[in-house]
């Protein structure tokens, strides 16, 4: 196998796109748990849905841009970067349980989006930004309504779409929030398309 070479810019160019992205993530994840504490009370959702679930998803937009720009290795160092930032802005934004579990549950999910991109990316253009939005959205749900609200305390309430089963208000959070999740995963391909031509990779995959 040969290295090929780099078909893009230079190292200032590269940095640059690379505070961008570490900046895009901490934005988004930052807002992400801050909203997550607050029901999403229209037509009816406060026991299924909060804030958080209609922010979150773009994270997994800005790690696939990212890695189709600069590669695997350094949207992981992207990942990590952002994970660093955004847990000390979460624990200012939320509480400190939220916060660790949202650090938790980002790094662990953005981690393997990045790995089942990079195993993905030359197939066709939209199976690398969907199959891996997808697997780390479930990841990440499962992990953060886990970690932040698991014996807290919350009500627990009747779901009628389950045949009137009890649970804690937050499971009806998780679900709703997987839900929405998948379909921003889906819809998250319309900006991935369009930014396409614009966010070229600046290092060809070693082939």
């Amino acid at each position: 196998m040969t290295q090929h070479s780099a078909i893009s810019p230079n190292g200032g160019t590269l940095a640059r796109d690379m505070l961008i992205a570490v900046a895009a993530m901490c934005g988004v994840v930052a807002l992400s748990n801050y909203a997550v504490q607050f029901p999403f009370v229209h037509f009816g959702l406060q026991d299924y849905l909060t804030w958080g679930a209609f922010a979150y998803p773009v994270a997994f937009l800005i790690t696939d841009l990212t890695n189709r720009r600069l590669g695997a290795a350094r949207a992981r160092k992207v990942v990590f970067a952002g994970f660093i930032l955004a847990v000390i802005l979460s624990v200012v934004l939320a509480t400190p349980r939220i916060a660790l579990a949202s650090g938790s549950a980002f790094l662990v999910a953005q981690l393997l989006d990045v790995s089942v991109f990079d195993r993905l990316r030359t197939d066709k253009w939209w199976k690398a930004p969907l199959v891996s939005s997808i697997i780390g959205s479930a990841v990440d749900t499962a992990l953060f309504f886990t970690l932040a609200f698991a014996g807290s305390g919350l009500p627990v309430v009747g779901y009628a779409v389950a045949g009137g089963m009890s649970a804690p208000v937050w499971v009806g959070w998780a679900v709703s929030d997987w839900l929405v999740k998948m379909m921003f995963a889906i819809a998250m391909l319309v900006p991935f398309r369009a930014l396409m031509g614009r966010v070229t990779p600046a290092v060809a995959k070693p082939a």
